[in-house]
Order: structure tokens, then sequence, then C-alpha cells
């Protein structure tokens, strides 16, 4: 049997891609559409007097302008759909510079943002808190939507600290930061009746689908979300945002589809961002290297009507064996959108604290830093007390020690040079944990021979069409056509917290078996057929054929079953949930990033040479898919280390530079050649397939490592987000 799973196949959707065909949300044709554009406050802080949209609702082409007192409330959104229903008691209080207000429709784009251009708003304003260092701080319950507690502790910190022959303790700090999706976020919506039909940009259609029901306070099954592809998310597009809802409001009041997109401005404040953070980390350890305390303090910032936190300890409590530990979170309220998921979340900006920490404490105890954390090596979750499912970490370090001639490093700073560039060498753990959730899969073959497999879930631009693609192509020894980003089909996760893979693939792998299967019990029972009478374990498929695999002689087709049966298609459909023996095992992906950087040493300027990235993330389904994955991640690594920072206005709070244009990411010439290992040791027990977590697993540690290195090279230890050449200079 042909063996698909694993080879490095080109995408199924990348022909559609790279011609222009795939139609992304705003490209949907539809007919009778009119345009929505969205005003928003131009103050961070105080109240609505009036909103005069007198001028904008006689301007040409104008259908209807609809103001936030129309709608369900456009800031405290619910996270999750919720059967209680919103409050009717309108907020008019502005929490934040660009909150949507409301929306106007028009017959043409230009007519609406002319009209938008008149809407005139009076504002009571109040002083606003835009930094940290002006805000409330509080510690919250918990944090995570009430999934993770707000402090965690074990052992004794203070017997920690008294056991310790050094600490560091130091404060690293990150910087906002925004996704920028290629795609901004768009919204056609249309209403038939009392259903409602979404064209979302979305990671999530069913989670879409639940959530505006719950805002609107219609059914469930009366709405229909779909997102056949995006172009990025990175968690931005993870929840339900305001624009959806004014669009579905829009298009309810003036009964045609409204379609709606963001500008690069709105996608800085009503998507979400990366929070700031200030995290406070102190680490103990004995002359020998071995940890006797972490204590990890990590304060971020949210919304004055949420509480989000940047869960910067998640990956503390768990990546080394040391008896004493506190992770505790605290929250500052400020006049701006509330934070959310962005690639990473969590572990990218605490794993920058953490590994940097432990580089410090390597050079203070004057031990390689590989060496460190191999004496703290966690050989079970300190945090759960499991032992891991699968974790070979230590091979990381190993195979990318070996890789990149880590032997060869003189761990002197600024000991290695190449003419006027100091150079340094770095490295970091990463870590990100592998969760799954419940999904559905419907296998479909005709007659024809074609083959359908149907689930709701999403391809954000990871390759989810191709490798589900591969996984029930492999099965059936047939090729396929696989579908999603529809809420109408089979129930699936988001596409989020990296866990498609380890959902869906066990779903369409158990789903092709049950159809394989079936198929093969048809012929078996089939007096026609020449395996009529024989046993279902000594038949194999291949081809669109299913014969004895001793005797290749003996075989049958699906079309010739399904013909002699009478059907014009078989239909499977099932469902794969969460392995009830995972839940005695801590499941995580973990690797190691080795990094060279060139520090100009006159200039400051740095450049990133190398980089080598080992990784243990189970089965890889698609090692050209899995390895682009990576380069994305690490090159968004590079991205935090170097450059990435959004500027807020200190006095109005507003962003400057809303734009793509000016905020800084990395291009090619930034980009080294990558070398990128997979250890592809299958986990038997988070699923069938021994997959485990992959798409934010690269970017973790990344800019740790470069941290590092930026140190050997220079001897200058910066801890302040991004490492820009004002602050080696």
């Amino acid at each position: 049997m042909n063996k698909i799973i694993g080879k490095p196949l080109d995408r199924v959707d990348g022909r559609l891609k790279v011609t222009g065909e795939a139609p992304y949300t705003a490209d949907v044709p539809i007919e009778n559409l009119t345009y929505g554009v969205i005003f928003q406050s131009a103050i961070a802080s105080g109240k609505i007097i009036q909103i005069d949209t007198s001028a904008a609702a006689v301007a040409p082409g104008v259908i209807n302008v609809v103001t936030y007192q129309q709608t369900p409330s456009l800031v405290k959104i619910p996270f999750f759909g919720s059967q209680q229903p919103q409050t009717t008691e309108k907020d008019h209080n502005i929490y934040y510079d660009g909150q949507h207000l409301g929306i106007v429709i028009a017959e043409t784009l230009e007519q609406a943002q002319a009209a938008a251009s008149k809407i005139k708003i009076i504002y009571a304003e109040a002083i606003p808190t835009l930094t940290m260092a002006r805000a409330e701080i509080f510690e919250p319950e918990s944090i995570f939507f009430g999934i993770m507690p707000g402090k965690i502790t074990r052992g004794d910190v203070e017997l920690g600290k008294a056991q310790a022959d050094v600490l560091v303790e130091q404060v690293y700090t990150t910087p906002i930061e925004h996704h920028n999706p290629l795609e901004p976020s768009a919204t056609i919506a249309m209403w038939e009746g009392d259903n409602l039909t979404l064209y979302e940009t979305t990671q999530g259609v069913s989670a879409t689908q639940r959530a505006i029901a719950s805002v609107l306070n219609i059914p469930q099954e009366n709405v229909r979300v779909i997102s056949k592809y995006l172009g990025g998310g990175f968690g931005c597009k993870a929840l339900l945002r305001s624009h959806t809802i004014l669009a579905a409001i829009a298009a309810r009041q003036v009964k045609r589809p409204v379609k709606v997109v963001l500008t690069r401005s709105q996608m800085y404040t009503a998507c979400g961002h990366r929070s700031q953070t200030q995290q406070q980390l102190t680490l103990g350890a004995t002359s020998e290297g071995k940890l006797t305390l972490i204590n990890h303090i990590g304060t971020s910032l949210t919304s004055f009507f949420d509480d989000f936190v940047e869960p910067v300890g998640a990956a503390t409590t768990m990546m080394y064996a040391c008896p004493n530990l506190e992770v505790k979170y605290r929250l500052a309220r400020i006049n701006a959108g509330t934070p959310t998921f962005m690639r990473g979340p969590g572990e990218a900006t605490g794993m920058f604290a953490l590994e940097s920490a432990m580089d410090e404490l390597a050079y203070t105890l004057n031990i390689d830093p590989i060496e460190l954390r191999l004496r703290n090596h966690a050989d079970i979750d300190p945090y759960k007390e499991l032992p891991w499912s699968s974790k070979s970490l230590k091979e990381c370090y190993q195979k990318g020690a070996e890789i990149f001639g880590w032997l060869q490093r003189n761990p002197v700073p600024r000991s290695m040079r190449d003419r006027h560039f100091l150079i340094g060498w770095g490295m970091a753990s990463a870590t990100f944990p592998t969760n799954s959730g419940t999904a559905s899969v419907k296998v479909e073959i005709f007659a024809t021979g074609e083959v359908r497999v149907q689930s709701g879930t999403q391809d954000i631009g990871n390759g989810t069409y191709t490798v589900m693609t591969q996984v029930a192509a492999e099965v059936l020894g047939l090729p396929v056509q696989f579908e999603l980003g529809d809420s109408n089909l089979p129930k699936a996760p988001i596409t989020g917290n990296s866990m498609t893979v380890a959902s869906v693939s066990p779903a369409v792998h158990k789903a092709a078996i049950a159809a394989r299967d079936r198929i093969i019990q048809m012929a078996i029972a089939d007096s026609n057929s020449l395996l009529y009478g024989s046993q279902a374990e000594d038949i194999t498929v291949e081809s669109g054929q299913i014969f004895l695999k001793q005797d290749p002689s003996k075989r049958d087709s699906y079309t010739d079953i399904l013909h002699r049966y009478g059907l014009e298609s078989l239909e499977v459909t099932e469902e794969s949930s969460v392995n009830p023996e995972s839940k005695e095992y801590a499941k995580h992906s973990f690797g190691a990033t080795f990094i060279e950087v060139a520090v100009d040493e006159l200039l400051g300027e740095i450049k990133v040479r190398r980089c080598v990235g080992v990784y243990d993330a189970g089965r890889i389904l698609n090692f050209k898919t899995a390895r682009s994955q990576v380069i994305g991640g690490i090159t968004w690594g590079i991205g935090m280390a170097l450059m990435e920072k959004t500027v807020m206005d200190a006095n109005q709070g507003r962003i400057v530079g809303a734009n793509l244009s000016d905020y800084l990411i990395p291009v090619h010439a930034d980009i080294p050649n990558m070398e990128v290992q997979f250890l592809e040791k299958h986990d038997p027990y988070v699923n069938a397939l021994g997959t485990k977590s992959l798409g934010e697993l690269p970017i973790v540690g990344v800019a740790a490592a470069i941290s590092n290195a930026v140190y050997h090279a220079t001897g200058k230890r910066i801890r302040d987000l991004p490492i820009t050449p004002d602050k080696l200079l």
C-alpha cells in the first residue's frame, strides 16, 4: 500500500492560492451587495454625549447608519457563547481610542467611507490611563477563562532562596505586539428570513457560530459560518469581534448582504494584540547548578472591561525540576482594547524571560548553558506530577548542538569575531502544550470513484487541507477531496492552541478506516465478489482496489462493489475525542533553538546569521508543511527579538504608525537559511496517529536564544525587547 502520511507533498490548495483563485472572505461574489464602513471613537477615555449621523444619513448612496445604541455590546463581547442574553442597557463609555461605535451602509465602499467621515461625535473626555506605571495593579484569582489559577506554588520559595549559593534576580519586559496577518479581518453578512449566513475571517467556524448566536440571541442552528481560506490569523481571528456583530445587525436592518473589511489601522484597535509584560524572575541554584528556587511574577496589561492575562508562567511551572516555585500573575488596566492570543501566547513571552535567566545563571556558575538545562531536566512534569506522554528534549539539545557545532563555542563574551562584527552564539529551549478536542468527520465514497471527506475545521494557512487529505488517502487508497470551513459540516474545534492536527486528524483516520472496513465487509458478503468469504484482516487497499495481501489477483473495486449493491455512495461519520488514557500523562512538545548573531561593533546592528532548530513534535504528517511552520515560527521569533513593537501615544492612547508599512517585521534579507530537524517519535498516548503540537512551538525560545547570543557577542545583557541598536551603543 502506498505510504502517503509524512511525505513532503505539495499543498493541495497551492495552485488555487498562487493563481489567485482561492476565494478569501472579501472575495466571495454576492449579489445585491452593500458595503459597510465602521466609525470609531477619537478619544481614549470618556463618555459619548451625542452622535450626529444626520449628514451621513443623507449622503449619496447611503442606505442606513447603525450606531452602538442599536446593537448588543460592542466591547463586552463574551469570549465564548453564553446562554444568557446580553443586557439591553447601553454603555455610553469610551474605553479606548478606536472603539467601534457604529457602521455606515452604502451602495459602494467609497460612498460609505465618505459618509462615515461626516459623522460628528460629542464627548465628555476624561484623562486616560495609558501606562503600566500609572495603572492600578491587582492579582486575579484565575486566568485564561478560569482554566489556570492566578497563583501557583510548590515547596517553599523562601527555603529555596536560603538554600541557594547564587541568585539571579532580574526584570524582563516585552512590548505590545500586533499580529498583522496579510488578510485583514472581514465579514459578509446576509439574512434569509431568520437565518444568518456569515462569510467570515475566523479561526473557528463553529465557535463563531456559537458566539454570534449568543450575542444576537438567536438559535445556533439559524447561523451558518463559512471560512474556506484564511490569510493568516495567529490569534487575532480566534474570537468574535465587533465588526462581525455590526455587519450582522446592519444586514438585518437593510435587508441586503453587507460586506465589512477592516482597514489596517482598525486591525490595530479592534482585533486584539499581545499584551505588554513586565516579568520579575528569580532563580536560585546551588554551586553545582541545581535549581533551588524559581519565582516568576508576570504583570500584563488588560482593558477596563475584560481580564485577559498573558500567561507568562505557563511554561515556567513545568519546564525544569525545581522543588520550590512560585508563579504569580498581576494585571494592570489601561485605556486600550482587550489583548488576545498571539502565536505562542504566554510561552513566547514567558520563555524569553525564563530562558534568558537560565543563560544568566549559566554564566554566573560558569556552566555551559546546555549542561545547566540537563542538570535540571524534568523527568516528570513537576507541575502536574505526571509522567510525560513522550519527551525527547535531551535529544533535541544533543542533535542541535551537534548540527550547530556548539562545542567549538568560546563561552567568553566578545571572544568571537569576524572582521568588525562581534559573533555570538546562543541557545534556548522550546515547549508548548499538546492539546486536543472532540472532532467529527464525514467520509463519503461515491460509485464514481470519488471520495469526499468533510469536517468543520479551518485552514488558516498551515496546511490543514493537505495533511487531512494525506491521512484519508492513505487509509482509503484513493484520491480524496477534503472539505472544511463551514459550520454546517461536522463539528471541530477552533484552529488555535496548536490543536488542529491532534484533534481532527484522528477523526479523519477513524472515519476513513470505518468507511474502508464497511466496503471490505460488503465485498466479503457479496457472492459475486472474488473476495467473497475472505477474512477482513487478509485484505488491503490501493488505487481504488481492495485485494488479498497474499493473492493480489483476487480483488474488487470500490465502484464495482457500490454498483452491485445499487448504491450511489457510502457515507460514514465518526467522532474522535481525547484519549482517556492520556489524562494520566503530561502532554507537551519540546525543542531547542540555536542562533548565531553578528553584531556590528560600531553601529550596534544585529544580523542573525545561522539558525538550527530541533523539535520533538510527535509524528509529522507532512514534512514540507511542518518545516514551513517551523520557518514561519522562527522568523516571527526573530521579529519578536529584534524588531516588533507597537507604540502607543502616552497622552492620547492612539497607536502610532498603525499600519503594516510602519510595523517592523523581518523580510527575506533578515532571515538566514535554517536547519530544521524533527526527531519524529510517535506519541502513543496523545492520539492514534502519534501527533503532537507544532504550529506555535517554534516561536518559543527564539527571542531568548537571540538575546543570549547578543550577550555572548557583546557582553551586554538586554532584557527589554526588542533588542535595537540604541540599546547596545
